[in-house]
């Protein structure tokens, strides 16, 4: 468990030496090639251990974990629970595949999901990350269309939303908005169809807060009204879209989606990858709109953040669809070395058993409260034009301008120089662009979570 003021329990081992450290860093920037970073300005930062939200790096600082090692830490790091979980699963077999076949553990995580879950009785495909979980429920859903009853095979298409963020696949970045992530990659990707991102801080000009809601699914009921019949699922993230910089949706707007999914016939896929396991203080985002979707994708916080595993929930009336003699051809044809990995499924059921025995929930709303109060005095700088929060989700937006909303200059890198100074204090944080983000371990205490609030400017 971590300690008040940042530090960790006693480590007796012997220290890594300096000539450790300097080779560690030296590998890092000629072998290591880091994701969404730019390596000409890369600078180490290497992590030797951790334990609660504390991070320690090779020469011996201690970070609190602001980001949850990108999103998906939920009880903090090392914890004894979860270690041992994995451990014993350790002591009786480590891999074994779910094509055919399934290690007894991963059997009980996909009961326990199904119990949980809020689709209608699930199925669970896994897999071993959320970019490919989405993939799963992409191919899911057009296979569905050609094999039920009567077959409509022209629905292969997907409705999504504007800054959508769905993973780095092929599939999960055609169903994906955010330009700088993925216009690139153009010509390699499916067309959607698409509806404005349902943002509330940047509004389309003459639309008032008042009228979001009604403008948005507006938007997105005229492309179902004319295209259904060619559209096989919305894709969305539920609540919040995280990567596009943590923007809120209007209160109903997911219920209003749900409403039209049902209205005009096509799947709803909720991606829950980001913000399920309790992050918006309810274990799954859509119940705050008693929302089931039809499929559901699932995975950062599956583990608690421990080892990679992710699931696609797919509903008794799609799973039905696949059905039949082997010889017809129904079977999804798709899957993974690694999906279902029992190590990883040990971590998961551990962790599902101390949101019960920790009453996570109920700490993570007590929690947003502090946070929401603590994060008032920001709102008051002249730079911070948003404060976002939904649960332990927040985005603080940077702005030249807050009458304007007048973003910064994209080389001024604003958001980056809180993060940084955040760093020289003992926090760690990553930026989305000109937002801060802050999204701590759901454990964290409130002195910790007091900490992180004092180590922006």
């Amino acid at each position: 468990m971590a300690l008040e003021g940042g530090a960790l329990a006693t480590d007796t081992r012997t220290p890594l030496s300096p000539e450790r450290i300097a080779e560690l860093a030296a590998w890092d920037l000629r072998y290591h090639w880091h994701g969404f970073t730019q390596m000409a300005t890369y600078e180490p930062l290497i992590i030797h251990r951790a334990e609660g939200c504390w991070l320690e790096t090779i020469d011996g600082r201690r970070l609190l974990d602001g980001c949850s090692s990108l999103w998906c830490n939920v009880h903090g790091h090392n914890h004894p629970q979860i270690n041992a979980a994995v451990v014993e699963q350790l002591s009786r077999v480590a891999h074994v595949t779910t094509l055919g076949m399934a290690a007894d553990v991963t059997v009980e995580l996909a009961r326990r999901l199904s119990q949980i879950a809020p689709v209608s009785d699930a199925h669970v495909f896994f897999a071993s990350d959320g970019a490919c979980s989405v993939e799963a429920a992409l191919k899911i859903c057009v296979q569905y269309w050609q094999q039920r009853s009567p077959a409509q095979p022209q629905k292969r298409r997907f409705l999504t939303l504007g800054e959508a963020y769905h993973g780095d696949t092929l599939g999960s970045v055609s169903v994906g908005g955010i330009p700088l992530f993925h216009q690139r990659f153009g010509g390699m990707l499916f067309e959607c169809f698409r509806c404005p991102c349902p943002d509330t801080y940047r509004l389309p000009e003459g639309v008032t807060s008042e009228a979001a809601l009604e403008y948005y699914l507006g938007a997105a009921e005229r492309i179902l009204s004319e295209h259904a019949e060619e559209i096989a699922a919305v894709v969305m993230e539920p609540l919040v879209q995280g990567a596009a910089g943590m923007i809120m949706h209007p209160p109903g707007f997911l219920a209003g989606m749900r409403r039209l999914a049902t209205k005009y016939d096509v799947l709803l896929v909720l991606d829950e990858v980001a913000v399920g396991f309790g992050r918006t203080g309810t274990m799954f985002a859509c119940e705050q709109e008693s929302v089931e979707p039809d499929v559901l994708c699932l995975g950062k916080g599956l583990s608690g953040g421990y080892l990679p595993i992710a699931a696609t929930l797919a509903s008794h009336a799609v799973f039905e669809g696949f059905a039949g003699s082997i010889t017809a051809g129904r079977q999804f044809y798709h899957g993974h070395t690694f999906g279902g990995n029992p190590l990883a499924a040990a971590a998961a059921l551990a962790s599902l058993d101390l949101f019960g025995s920790n009453q996570l929930l109920a700490h993570v709303n007590r929690q947003a409260e502090r946070l929401a109060a603590s994060l008032e005095r920001l709102a008051e700088l002249p730079e911070v034009g948003s404060i976002r929060q939904r649960g332990l989700m927040v985005g603080i937006e940077l702005v030249q301008d807050k009458e304007t909303r007048q973003p910064f200059p994209r080389e001024e890198l604003r958001a980056a120089a809180w993060c940084r100074r955040a760093l020289e204090r003992g926090v760690w944080l990553r930026p989305l662009g000109d937002v801060v983000v802050l999204m701590p371990p759901l454990a964290i205490s409130p002195a910790e979570l007091d900490l992180l609030i004092a180590s922006l400017p």
